[in-house]
């Protein structure tokens, strides 16, 4: 009895699976069926029309090429923007685990443009070294900011970021003594919670102390000045990944609170104009800052891609002519390898000059015009790991901030999502879902590792070259390998300002 009654269940099961089956396969053939009868009547890509239903796993693969380069077909030091190595270094430190590696470098020093740094007979001991130095921005201003910070948080929005990042971000940047740049998308409470000393990007847009019209307010100004946690403020002309265009926040990323602090409308792309409307010559530029100094009580400064100099000869000329305490109290100098959310691959592949060049010229210009100990120069643009900002700092930059660093220690993968609101580690979505996995108060002990050790390493490359701390390395500590392929000193290519040509311009044009 019991044999034939478990004989009819199977026998039962048997038909539902097989009824299931023929169903599934049934549901199958419509599916091509439907794919090829749309394949085949579009117009708008051939290979699918040409080559219906199976011509789709061509922009399937494609799509997943991109991951299967990162992960298993490119060596060490080949992707871009950022190698294996380099993020690898960054994830490390910011997990605070050793970061040692073995047998001998991946990296290859041959190529052209190769810098290393020399290595001195009788390095710095330990008891030798000396506390990185601090630095005193806007001795002319009622509230001067002095840090003795070596990397800081660049400029990334609340809007281009999640609350859990910014969160996370403020809060390292707290436990590391860095600042933190707000970005042109204004300042929220989650840049505040933490207490972390704030630079308030002034954008193209104005977001967060722009009148009804869009134009500058004062009463904005000083409600932000008033917060102690801002320290200085950055008037943003142009950023590396798109100079000549101002921000992108596409729509999707545009919640309601976002446009309450930007004062746009939800869910519609928020476009920056590409320059400030209200700064057209030097003259304007100063009077901006002066404006904004008086205004505020605080250091100001402005943040630019480095490309035609002409101008900057101009305002320098203006500032010798106005009196040094109309100078930037700073200048940023963004890279042409810079980054951003969303930018045109033209502006990004093509516009503007590499930190490597921009850099040195910028502070050589600065020291023929008498500025370089009023105007402190901040480095940005791929400098994430110890031997950019060791570099940085030896051909004359006073700190070094990055972007893509900090997202790395936040744990982005490159998944080059940021512009989608789909990205899978919650760093530049919007996606509730896809942000619970950004836990803020464990990123933030990453952020303020990852500052602490790159500092550690800073250092060691310093003693190593004989000075006993950061800010002590010059351009003859490094070298730079020539397309003969010998190496030559950076100070030999970048010579003191006294022996720099007279006109940079000329250089270029030569």
């Amino acid at each position: 009895m019991m044999e034939s009654m478990t004989s009819s269940w199977l026998f039962v099961f048997m038909e539902l699976l097989s009824v299931l089956f023929i169903l599934i396969l049934g549901l199958g053939l419509l599916t091509i069926l439907v794919l090829y009868i749309l394949d085949v009547s579009q117009t708008k890509q051939t290979i699918r029309r040409n080559y219906p239903v199976i011509g789709r796993f061509r922009y399937f693969f494609e799509h997943m090429g991109e991951f299967f380069r990162q992960y298993f077909f490119s060596a060490d030091r080949e992707e871009l923007p950022f190698n294996r190595a380099e993020r690898a270094w960054v994830y490390r430190a910011a997990k605070n685990v050793d970061s040692t590696i073995a047998f001998g470098s991946t990296r290859d020093l041959r190529p052209t443009g190769s810098v290393y740094f020399v290595n001195c007979p009788y390095p710095t001991l330990g008891e030798d070294a000396a506390d990185i130095r601090a630095i005193t921005v806007g001795p002319y201003c009622t509230q001067p900011y002095t840090t003795d910070s070596l990397l800081n948080i660049s400029g990334m929005s609340y809007g281009a970021l999640s609350i859990p990042a910014i969160r996370a971000l403020a809060k390292g940047a707290k436990t590391a003594n860095c600042w933190m740049n707000t970005g042109e998308g204004g300042l929220s409470s989650y840049h505040l919670e933490a207490g972390c000393d704030i630079v308030f990007q002034i954008g193209t847009a104005k977001f967060g102390v722009r009148d009804d019209n869009g134009n500058l307010s004062d009463d904005k100004l000083r409600a932000v000045a008033a917060h102690p946690e801002v320290k200085m403020f950055e008037i943003k002309l142009s950023q590396g990944a798109k100079p000549g265009k101002g921000g992108i926040l596409p729509g999707a990323k545009v919640t309601e609170e976002i446009a309450r602090i930007r004062v746009i409308e939800v869910g519609k792309d928020a476009i920056s104009p590409n320059r400030h409307p209200d700064i057209n010559s030097a003259e304007d530029l100063l009077n901006m800052m002066a404006r904004i100094r008086e205004v505020t009580g605080k250091p100001v400064g402005f943040k630019a891609v480095m490309g035609q100099f002409e101008w900057l000869e101009e305002l320098f000329s203006l500032v010798q002519q106005r009196g040094i305490e109309y100078a930037p109290d700073f200048i940023t100098i963004d890279s042409a390898d810079g980054g951003t959310g969303a930018a045109p691959m033209s502006l990004m592949d093509y516009m503007g000059m590499p930190i490597q060049e921009s850099l040195p010229i910028t502070v050589d210009m600065l020291q023929r015009y008498g500025l370089r100990d009023r105007v402190r120069v901040i480095a940005s643009g791929k400098l994430v790991t110890p031997a950019g900002v060791a570099w940085a700092l030896a051909v004359g930059a006073d700190f070094v901030v990055s972007a893509r660093g900090f997202m790395f220690a936040l744990g982005c993968i490159q998944a080059l999502q940021c512009n989608k609101n789909t990205c899978p580690t919650g760093i530049t979505t919007h996606d509730p879902k896809l942000q619970r996995g950004l836990d803020p108060t464990n990123k933030s002990v990453r952020v303020a590792n990852y500052v602490r050790n790159l500092d550690h390493e800073v250092g060691v490359i310093a003693h190593a070259c004989g000075v006993q701390e950061a800010r002590q390395l010059k351009r003859h500590h490094a070298r730079i390998v020539r397309p003969d392929g010998k190496s030559i000193p950076l100070d030999a290519l970048y010579p003191p300002a006294d022996q720099a040509p007279a006109s940079t311009t000329a250089v270029d044009k030569e």
